[in-house]
């Protein structure tokens, strides 16, 4: 059986544990070393919350490094992007709010994976 609400990609993994009307929360799992592509989303913002480990993430071409406990907002439209350039797992929880919540809400912009 296939596990909807969970989405494995290049990078690690993800997990959908709440939703509801216009919003959405998932534990993203960040594999060491990786990154997800620098991307927006047109119709929704997040916000992230590190849980385990340490992250990069880029935000309206600023870096910042976040560790348990901290948190950032990444507005509609923002160019971001979430990276664990470090040895141990990353896990995030993110909170999506917004009228559409869907996957194909992505524009990416750098991919290390080819998936432009």
């Amino acid at each position: 059986m296939v596990d909807e609400k969970t989405g494995y990609r290049p990078w690690g993994h993800y997990t959908v544990v709440a939703e509801g009307n216009e919003y959405k929360t998932k534990i993203i799992y960040v594999n060491p070393g990786q990154k997800l592509s620098v991307q927006s989303h047109k119709h929704r913002s997040e916000h992230w919350v590190v849980a385990k480990g340490k992250a990069r993430v880029i935000l309206n071409n600023k870096s910042f490094f976040l560790e348990v406990g901290q948190s950032i907002d990444v507005p509609i439209e923002a160019i971001h992007s979430l990276q664990n350039p470090f040895e141990e797992d990353l896990e995030v929880v993110e909170v999506q709010l917004g009228k559409i919540l869907a996957e194909e809400d992505i524009t990416r912009y750098e991919d290390i994976y080819g998936r432009i």
